[in-house]
């Protein structure tokens, strides 16, 4: 919980990668952030647009003074750093990061939204990200992570296990 009036806020972000060096991005975009911590890695089938590699999946923890936008505007700066090109919607992808929560903050724009809209519905977030905080309650839908990632349908979601370990 941030200490109220400290203009510092929880913050869990997805990462996903499915192009080049997978692990790679994923370590290269936690550098760039200043993660407070982790979650483990998944490996994850493409859900939308199907045809294109498995993703590796994880969610960060951060704290951050940055208000919503600016940090949108932050994570999309990585993204360009770490070769994003958004040439195909749901496509292939070198890295992407998704803003889930912030804080327990509520807001729609054409721009953003927050809670992320999509995460209830999906595994390769809700797993992770239930590592993290089970317990966090969804400031919309006012259930636990755990008891979103109870309802989730099965989605092919499986730890990743680095090569040569």
């Amino acid at each position: 919980m941030d200490p109220p009036g400290s203009g510092v806020k929880t913050v869990y972000l997805a990462l996903g990668s499915n192009l080049g060096d997978r692990e790679k991005n994923l370590q290269q975009a936690i550098q760039a952030l200043e993660v407070v911590r982790q979650s483990s890695i998944y490996e994850t089938a493409p859900m939308l647009l199907e045809d294109q590699p498995w993703f590796l999946n994880q969610v960060v923890e951060i704290k951050t003074s940055l208000f919503p936008r600016q940090l949108l505007h932050h994570t999309q700066d990585i993204e360009r750093v770490l070769g994003r090109k958004r040439t195909i919607v749901n496509g292939p992808r070198s890295i992407d990061i998704d803003i889930l929560l912030y804080g327990q903050t509520i807001m729609s724009s054409d721009e953003l939204t927050i809670p992320h809209p999509g995460m209830a519905q999906r595994r390769f977030v809700l797993e992770p990200l239930a590592e993290l905080a089970s317990t966090l309650r969804h400031p919309v839908l006012k259930r636990t992570i755990a008891q979103l990632l109870a309802g989730t349908k099965e989605q092919n979601v499986r730890p990743y296990n680095r090569p040569g370990l």
